[in-house]
């Protein structure tokens, strides 16, 4: 019992050291900067090592393991976990009683901001920033070094937003509805005059999705920062595709609600993601994982999701983001390894690549890459803009309004990623930093808001564009394959990468994703950083991605037969054909 005793000082008495990555940067200069109230109750995630670390085959999705398996080889390292709470009990924090399983590695630790200060070395400030107040740290955390190596990350002292939406609606400038809509500052009306629109069941007969197709026994997941979604609306939205509504769950994380207001806000991306993957993939189950808008929500929901031994989704859609660069290196590292976790549990993870072109919007003259779309372990989805004739496309391009501040298809280069194995032969261009390479994006998919989707929201029709609508198309898309095929995609990028996947797409080889100064990306044949590998030919793509590797499948959606187009089905919201807006 002595020698326990003497452990508990040990953590204290050893010399703090800096937690690698966890730099924060400097927040917007405002007025009126006060100190976080000492006595406030706080709960960081404190993210820790895993017992194994995962091979290569299991990060590549070669060699999957089943949740039981993951949960009890490379789940939290119990010597870090008794670690953290003899660190926690020793600064006056508590283990939450949330606290997850080992296999989410997280401990959840509860305590004022004064014992947080203490703790971690850092001091909290409360900022205010367009009439939002938020808790803010700026550099790095501390801790003893006992610690460093079995600490990965803490998350949760700063809850500065990290992320926004990348949905754009369109409409006629000045037009009322539009403008309501975009005060949220998530985009801007679209100027057209003539904009053509489509239902998400006429987008995927333009990219031959099996006909009468069913993902019926698929769960598609839903990770949403902000906004709501109303089920009257869904009833309506559905009704008028034809459609049953789906089964939709919503799961709390850390917080997070279900809490749709009006169209001046993010319900534009809830309503978006849930109406674009529910019908392409009819009968799926749909989850949606509320959670609030900052890393350590944003981590902790990703991670939720994939080990959500209850739902389990088979595939994962993501339509928020932010540039790489905005973001810790320990939080582009944590959200990372929730996703290779998901890779390894054969978990596709389907992510907007962003909507302000090859910077990403911001204004340093550099190009950058969207982040989470970054990450090596997720789809990431570009944007074109794409016109019909009938039921056939007559023209897809890479989607590029910025000359007219509308928007464009984000795409690029890592400079934190390395260039992933199987993006070898594809000539992705050198990163700007030397440690990066990782190519944006993937694949892609009709973005554009001149060319959008007809979605519901809030009691009104309109007409949306942006990546944000290609991720859950893309979702939808695996959930058909996932049932047709009888067996999760799982991560997919070897496959669809590889010389066979090639006829699997649409090779956009015209437009550029930038404006003026710096030069960014334009499309070419094969791979480019505007539209990836291109869009969908579906019902080669589910071919290509069945794990079996074999065209004739256990189940009758495998089987090749002569694809016959048809043209859209008819209903209120499609009208049967491409609506033009005036």
């Amino acid at each position: 019992m002595a020698t326990k005793k003497k452990s508990t000082p040990h953590i204290s008495a050893s010399p703090r050291t800096v937690l690698p990555g966890s730099e924060k940067s400097a927040f917007v200069q405002t007025a009126g900067e006060k100190p976080a109230p000492s006595g406030t109750k706080i709960t960081v995630s404190v993210v820790v090592r895993r017992k194994t670390p995962l091979k290569a085959a299991n990060r590549l999705g070669k060699q999957r393991l089943t949740h039981a398996e993951y949960r009890r080889n490379h789940g939290a390292d119990p010597a870090a976990v008794k670690l953290v709470r003899t660190f926690a009990k020793e600064f006056g924090l508590t283990v939450a009683p949330d606290t997850p399983g080992p296999e989410r590695r997280t401990v959840k630790l509860s305590g004022t901001i004064a014992a947080m200060q203490k703790a971690f070395g850092v001091t909290l400030v409360h900022k205010n920033h367009e009439g939002t107040t938020y808790r803010v740290r700026e550099g790095s955390i501390t801790l003893p070094s006992d610690l460093v190596g079995a600490v990965e990350a803490v998350l949760g002292l700063d809850n500065r937003p990290q992320a926004k939406p990348h949905f754009r609606i369109a409409g006629e400038a000045g037009d009322i509805t539009a403008n309501i809509a975009q005060a949220g500052g998530f985009a801007h009306p679209h100027a057209s005059g003539a904009n053509t629109s489509y239902s998400p069941i006429q987008i995927a007969q333009l990219y031959q999705f099996p006909a009468n197709a069913s993902a019926a026994g698929q769960t598609i997941g839903i990770i949403e920062l902000g906004g709501g979604y109303k089920t009257a609306d869904l009833t309506t939205y559905f009704k008028s595709l034809g459609q049953k509504a789906p089964k939709v769950t919503t799961v709390s994380v850390d917080g997070g609600k279900n809490s749709p207001s009006n169209a001046n806000s993010a319900d534009g991306e809830v309503m978006l993601d849930i109406e674009v993957a529910a019908a392409v993939a009819p009968g799926a189950n749909i989850v949606v994982y509320f959670t609030p808008n900052t890393d350590q929500g944003f981590i902790d929901a990703i991670a939720t999701a994939v080990h959500d031994t209850t739902n389990k989704p088979s595939v994962i859609s993501i339509s928020w983001g932010g540039p790489e660069s905005s973001w810790t290196a320990q939080s582009l590292n944590a959200l990372d390894a929730a996703c290779q976790s998901a890779a390894a549990l054969g978990i596709t993870i389907t992510v907007a690549a962003g909507d302000n072109g090859s910077t990403d919007g911001l204004t340093d003259g550099q190009n950058h890459v969207d982040f989470p779309a970054s990450s090596p372990h997720v789809l990431a989805c570009g944007g074109t803009k794409l016109t019909a004739s009938g039921s056939s496309i007559s023209s897809e391009v890479v989607w590029n309004e910025l000359t007219n501040n509308e928007g464009a298809t984000g795409g690029g280069v890592s400079n934190f990623f390395p260039l992933p194995s199987w993006q070898a032969n594809a000539n992705v261009p050198a990163p700007t930093n030397s440690a990066g390479g990782r190519g944006v994006p993937d694949v892609s998919g009709d973005a554009d808001p001149s060319t959008g989707y007809i979605i519901r929201v809030d009691g009104k029709n309109m007409v949306i564009g942006g990546t944000s609508a290609v991720a859950p198309l893309w979702a939808g898309l695996i959930a058909v394959a996932n049932a047709q095929n009888k067996t999760s995609a799982g991560f997919i990028q070897p496959a669809i990468y590889a010389a066979k996947g090639k006829a699997a797409f649409n090779d956009i080889t015209s437009g550029t994703n930038y404006s003026g100064s710096p030069t960014g990306f334009t499309a070419r044949p094969g791979w480019d950083a505007c539209t990836g590998l291109g869009t969908p030919i579906g019902t080669k793509l589910i071919t290509v991605v069945n794990p079996s590797g074999s065209t004739s499948a256990k189940s009758k959606g495998s089987k090749k037969k002569p694809i016959r187009k048809r043209a859209a089905k008819k209903s209120p919201i499609s009208r049967g054909k491409p609506s033009r807006s005036r």
